[in-house]
């Protein structure tokens, strides 16, 4: 029996975006475009089934373009699939969500804006967690210890510089510019530069900085699996259940039960 979980914070987005919309929104693929709410891919190849949750001490705030929690391939989606503590607004030119300002001055964070380094004025970036925030080793002996908070421009990468550079409100918050090692794996919607990761591959980067082993893990696990399902139902293939791909995340699930 396929699993059923409560709305989270990109698919409430999604649903706020749909009633706004002056004519109905058709994906494509599947009979008369019909796709699982779930995971937003054609029934047949429905992941629902194979979703992990793991609880993380960071959090992820996404920002989204206007789209992109309309399009089935949008990737904040499965951070919200992953983590619990995922928090998910519409971004604007022109107004700011009040519940987005109320998050950002919630003492319990530490805001870190995730933005390349190269287009930032060097006094703002860091290329690790400050101090306080750092994974421990033991129980923090600080009761002032605050949890990270993963601020991630979901949009595409001219949109991010757009709501980057117009947003600030971010300005007082230290940028965290990441250095990964390996090229982007996200094959559904490419940049010009191979460099610039999907928005999933830098949540899973952040988790990791912050000590989330499990969480990163298994965020890229399920980046992998959608994918698969995502291109498999594009091109009218099965999904191969018994792959290495499958087997891992679902020995991944057992684990965690």
């Amino acid at each position: 029996m396929k699993p059923t979980y409560p709305p989270h914070a990109v698919s409430r987005l999604r649903a706020d975006r749909l009633l706004r919309s002056t004519r109905p929104f058709l994906a494509r693929g599947g009979p008369k475009g019909e796709r699982c709410s779930g995971c937003r891919l054609i029934l047949s190849h429905c992941l629902c089934a194979l979703r992990p949750i793991v609880p993380s001490r960071a959090a992820i705030c996404l920002l989204m373009a206007e789209h992109e929690a309309l399009k089935p391939s949008n990737t904040g989606w499965l951070i919200a699939d992953v983590v619990p503590d995922t928090m998910a607004f519409a971004w604007a030119r022109t107004e700011v969500n009040p519940a987005l300002l109320a998050v950002l001055a919630d003492p319990q964070w530490q805001p870190y804006v995730v933005f390349p380094g190269e287009f930032v004025a060097p006094e703002r970036v860091i290329t690790d967690l400050l101090p306080a925030d750092a994974p421990q080793t033991s129980a923090p002996t600080s009761a002032g210890n605050k949890r990270p908070l993963f601020i991630l421009l979901d949009a595409t990468w001219p949109e991010a510089r757009k709501i980057f550079k117009k947003s600030p409100y971010l300005n007082q918050f230290p940028v965290l510019s990441l250095l990964p090692e390996q090229l982007s794996r996200y094959r559904l919607r490419r940049s010009r530069r191979d460099d610039h990761l999907c928005t999933s591959e830098v949540a899973a980067l952040c988790l990791a900085l912050a000590g989330d082993t499990a969480a990163a893990q298994a965020l890229e696990m399920y980046l992998d699996l959608f994918t698969d399902h995502y291109l498999r139902a594009k091109q009218q293939l099965k999904v191969e259940w018994e792959d290495d791909l499958h087997v891992k995340l679902q020995n991944l699930l057992a684990s965690a039960t």
